[in-house]
């Protein structure tokens, strides 16, 4: 069996724009691609709302991405796969960063994956590294319209081109999630079911045809 990590923030978590809950497990991304690949992988869920690549929230300092990491990696080893999907909060207006910083950022986490993973179960996991859905200008009138401005909906426009430059530059896997997913009119930033059941059909195939085969 092989275990693949599924390291991210609300949109991994399940956020549901429509109420603010969180959506069901099989509708989930994650939990959806659980059901995709079967009984030979094990799918571990780890999402968080507001989660960064590295920037830590002055209020909410635990949703820095580095913060957990290490001891996450260290609780469901050993993986054979991280998909790691971190960006779309970098964007917020109190962390002044750009989508060149939030790849880096992810950059950064990439690299603490691999010497992490070499030091404690002794190889290295494939890393697939996902840059986010673009925020949609409905986060003007959404509940998050405090969080992120109209460079925020510009800035992640950026994604798939500076997301494609750090995997390069760290040798790993690179994944569009922007090419099958959008976020909701609601607020500009979440999937509905249908965009998660698209993720997760098409990270099946990069699975299953490419890293996997």
């Amino acid at each position: 069996m092989k275990t693949i990590l599924c390291y991210g923030d609300s949109n991994t978590h399940g956020f549901n724009p429509a109420n603010g809950l969180r959506y069901p497990r099989h509708v989930r991304w994650p939990g959806a691609l659980a059901d995709l690949l079967g009984a030979e992988y094990h799918v571990v869920e780890e999402g968080c709302n507001g989660r960064t690549t590295v920037h830590a929230d002055p209020l909410e300092p635990w949703k820095d991405g580095k913060f957990y990491l290490k001891p996450c990696l260290n609780t469901h080893k050993p993986i054979d796969l991280v998909i790691l999907m971190l960006g779309s909060n970098d964007l917020k207006k109190i962390f002044h960063a750009d989508a060149a910083q939030a790849a880096d950022g992810a950059g950064t986490l990439v690299y603490e994956i691999l010497k992490f993973t070499e030091q404690k179960q002794g190889y290295q996991p494939q890393i697939l590294l996902v840059s986010p859905p673009e925020i949609g200008p409905a986060v003007a009138r959404s509940h998050f319209r405090g969080q992120f401005d109209a460079s925020a909906v510009e800035q992640s426009k950026e994604f798939a081109a500076e997301y494609a430059r750090v995997a390069a530059e760290k040798g790993v896997r690179f994944f569009d999630a922007a090419k099958y997913a959008r976020a909701s009119e609601i607020d500009g930033l979440h999937l509905m079911p249908e965009e998660h059941r698209k993720l997760a059909n098409a990270l099946y195939h990069v699975i299953t045809e490419e890293i996997f085969p």
